[in-house]
């Protein structure tokens, strides 16, 4: 793992999860193969092997760089902007 500059800027602690799913998922009526949080506003989203890969899509809307994942037992982030886990 590497750092990035974008750790920094992110709040801490990092925020509550918003929901306990993805919200997009349930609202188009598909299932999220894993979820992931943004550590800059607590959104839930599908991962990219998911239909609506809504983590990324979240990413590209609001310019949140890191997100993490959100499964139990998983302890790893993805920084979108350096394309690289931190």
């Amino acid at each position: 793992m590497s750092e990035c500059p974008h750790l920094a800027e992110l709040p801490r602690p990092e925020p509550a999860p918003l929901t306990d799913t993805c919200p997009e998922c349930l609202a188009d009526g598909t299932h999220p193969v894993q979820l992931r949080l943004c550590l800059t506003c607590g959104h839930v989203g599908c991962c990219d092997s998911s239909v609506g890969r809504h983590a990324t899509a979240h990413h590209s809307s609001t310019g949140h760089p890191v997100m993490r994942t959100f499964e139990p037992g998983e302890r790893w982030r993805w920084c979108f902007v350096d394309g690289a886990i931190v």
